[in-house]
């Protein structure tokens, strides 16, 4: 689960708590002041888990996280004390930069530092969740008394869905096809013209019957046959077509409401209604 600082996930929250700020109270431990709030980080529904607190009365310059379950919260007199915080557990802390991402491997060597020493619970990245340690990171009357005050935000994401499928087939259309190829034909052409009446001398020409010539005669024969062939090739791809969608929903939020009775002293940046 991924890490915000208060102010990228909600750079209004203030608004929504009264005024009150944890960032830049003044931290406590049992040895007396020994830095201050320097951030806190939520998680993706933004629940608190951690304050970067800043060390600087033991270790000069360092970050590191505090969970929100080990620390009681004085809104009256801007202070967080860390409970059970020792020099040797800040010493062992990972440092935490801004700039870098807070991963498991990060919230896991912090919880190790924090947890009870017979701690033999074996955790997993892919199951855990914060509700694992309950001491680290529950909330209670007792140690973070505030006024919570939420709101509804939209939030936007998407899925993927089957909007319907294209099937490429094919079919065969039957249709009249003509085709013209010219051909010969031979014919016999016989011409027959009249004698001159000249005559012959005997015995040159004898009067014979039968066959007297020979012609062979030829013709040409179409010959019209199917073949196959490619008529066009047909390629199927898929493209992607991006579109913004707005959507419109009514949300809602708590506003502070403070019925004064009186005159009494109220604290500066609290919103009143009479």
């Amino acid at each position: 689960m991924a890490l915000h600082k208060i102010k990228d996930f909600d750079p209004d929250y203030r608004d929504y708590s009264g005024g009150d700020d944890i960032v830049g109270f003044d931290l406590y431990s049992s040895d007396g002041k020994i830095g201050s709030v320097d951030d806190v980080l939520v998680d993706d529904q933004g629940e608190f888990r951690y304050l970067v607190i800043h060390t600087g009365a033991w270790i000069l310059g360092k970050q590191v996280l505090l969970p929100i379950g080990n620390a009681r919260i004085e809104f009256k007199d801007r202070r967080v004390y860390a409970k059970n915080l020792t020099k040797a557990q800040v010493e062992r802390l990972p440092e935490y930069d801004e700039n870098k991402i807070v991963d498991y491997d990060h919230e896991e060597q912090v919880r190790g530092v924090y947890r009870p020493a017979a701690t033999t619970t074996a955790y997993d990245r892919n199951s855990y969740g914060y509700d694992r340690d309950p001491d680290l990171y529950n909330l209670n009357d007792t140690d973070h008394q505030s006024l919570r005050l939420y709101q509804e935000r939209l939030v936007a994401s998407k899925t993927r869905r089957k909007s319907g499928e294209v099937t490429v087939g094919k079919h065969v259309e039957t249709e009249t096809a003509r085709v013209s190829v010219p051909i010969e034909k031979e014919r016999i052409v016989i011409e027959r013209t009249p004698g001159t009446g000249q005559t012959v001398v005997p015995g040159a020409k004898d009067f014979v019957e039968g066959e007297v010539a020979r012609m062979e005669v030829y013709e040409e024969v179409p010959d019209v046959h199917k073949e196959a062939f490619v008529r066009e090739e047909i390629r199927v791809t898929k493209v992607v077509e991006q579109e913004t969608v707005t959507a419109e929903e009514q949300v809602r939020r708590e506003e502070l409401d403070l019925n004064v009775d009186g005159n009494p002293t109220i604290d500066k940046g609290v919103n009143t209604k009479r």
